[in-house]
């Protein structure tokens, strides 16, 4: 069954895991729709992405070209759906039969695809206003049966670098387990490093505590999930269209954030948050929002904050706490966060497992093509409420994540050189010196990949 190719593979045909409702014959067709209008090209992208879990690379490109004759195509049978898997990863095999954890997120893949396609093709999502945004946010999320009634507050969502040093990411499973003891679950972007670690720390607390059907939640998108392929211990994967959408579901369905070190996929996700919070509208809302790490990650939160303060104004700090070196405490300040989020929801009559209350301006929620001319229009002033600012600087780190890893952006770079920022001067010098102490510290790409910058910064006044 192996191919001639440099990497072991198996071909094998796999019957649905629980949860996956059956498809239509429309939908079959979609997914099995090669040409350019079609879901097969991203059904296989994804699905390769998820028989190579926990791969050790972040080159969306590399991971196509390593599995160049994989397929995967849907077959339509009397009693629901299989999946034909050709020349498949054979580490996602054991004896001649799929792991069932890679089956039960082949199935979230296929679920996720066809869900957000049909409901865009018939025209359920209003994706042009931010209350239609938000809806699609809520929708996807039920679909994949994420969203719990009648459960107290107790997700936490980690977030943090794929790229990070040994000792940081020891220190990410030591904060997992301390969150693990008190009964909380853990939602990342459930890749590798800062995404695992948690994850990890939280299934051994979890077993301490004999308590059963956790939930280790993984919210990715196409654009990315090649490049971060899920982490083993995710048993609830949900793919959303695209990076927006990604990033409001983390802030709708957490009742507190933790954030570990990491790079510019790290640094975009901390401003996106930062920029929802500085609205006037969510100035009294509760947001446990901690910054922790290791001892020797002291200097790298020193300089996040010197930043955030200075493009963002002193009262930024405010709406976050940094606590390094006592995964303890950290869990002990989460307790008491997601306790003021209780009483507060209470009060307020909000939901417990989605938060309808926390406002999300709509420049946080469109879709940002990160082409040369978009990255360069950024408006990177102080002549604009920070909130404002905040979600421009959010696209410029989502336009370096795009440059980095992503195949669309990565081609870009090939073809036309590196992106062109442009802002203040005193935050382009600011940004440059975070920006290269990202690559100094090998944030940028996992060890082993030397990295070329993506971008150049220039500042016009």
């Amino acid at each position: 069954m192996d191919t001639p190719h440099k990497s072991p593979t198996f071909s094998a045909r796999i019957a649905p895991a629980p949860g996956l409702d059956v498809l239509s014959r429309h939908e079959v067709a979609r997914l099995r729709d090669a040409s350019g209008g079609g879901l097969h090209e991203l059904l296989r992208r994804c699905a390769l992405a998820v028989l190579t879990q926990g791969s050790a690379n972040d080159d969306a490109r590399a991971l196509l070209e390593h599995y160049p004759n994989f397929d995967v195509q849907i077959l339509q049978q009397d009693r629901g759906v299989k999946l034909e898997l050709m020349n498949a990863p054979a580490e996602a095999f054991v004896d001649g039969r799929i792991i069932r954890g890679v089956n039960e997120l082949l199935f979230a893949v296929v679920r996720d695809i066809v869900y957000v396609a049909t409901q865009i093709e018939a025209g359920r999502f209003d994706l042009s206003s931010s209350p239609g945004m938000t809806h699609a946010v809520f929708e996807i999320l039920r679909n994949a049966r994420v969203l719990r009634a009648n459960v107290d507050p107790n997700l936490v969502v980690c977030w943090g670098g794929h790229s990070i040093l040994r000792d940081e990411y020891e220190y990410t499973k030591k904060v997992g387990y301390e969150l693990g003891l008190r009964a909380f679950d853990i939602c990342t972007g459930c890749g590798p490093g800062a995404m695992k670690g948690p994850m990890k720390g939280a299934t051994i607390a979890h077993a301490k505590q004999r308590r059963t059907k956790n939930r280790y939640i993984g919210i990715t998108e196409p654009g990315i999930i090649a490049a971060e392929s899920p982490n083993p211990i995710v048993n609830n994967l949900v793919i959303m269209p695209d990076i927006e959408k990604r990033l409001e579901a983390f802030v709708r369905v957490a009742h507190a954030i933790v954030v570990f070190p990491g790079g510019v996929g790290t640094a975009e996700e901390i401003l996106y948050l930062l920029g929802i919070l500085l609205h006037p509208s969510n100035r009294d809302l509760p947001f446990p929002l901690m910054f922790t790490g290791p001892a020797e990650s002291a200097a790298y939160f020193e300089q996040i904050d010197r930043f955030l303060r200075l493009a963002l104004g002193q009262d930024v700090g405010a709406r976050y706490r940094i606590i390094v070196g006592d995964p303890r405490d950290v869990a002990h300040q989460v307790r008491k966060g997601i306790e003021r989020v209780r009483i507060h929801r209470l009060d307020n009559k909000d939901a417990f497992f989605f938060n309808w209350a926390l406002h999300i301006e709509r420049e946080f929620q469109v879709p940002f093509v990160p082409t040369h001319e978009a990255m360069a229009a950024l408006n990177l002033h102080r002549s604009q409420e920070p909130h404002r600012l905040a979600a421009d600087l959010r696209r410029a780190f989502s336009g370096i994540v795009a440059g980095n890893v992503k195949e669309d952006g990565m081609r870009a770079i090939e073809e036309r050189g590196p992106f062109v920022i442009d802002g203040d001067r005193d935050i382009m010098q600011a940004l440059d010196a975070l920006l290269t102490s990202f690559v100094v510290q090998q944030r940028m790409k996992l060890p082993g990949n030397d990295y070329v910058p993506c971008y150049r910064i220039r500042a016009t006044s």
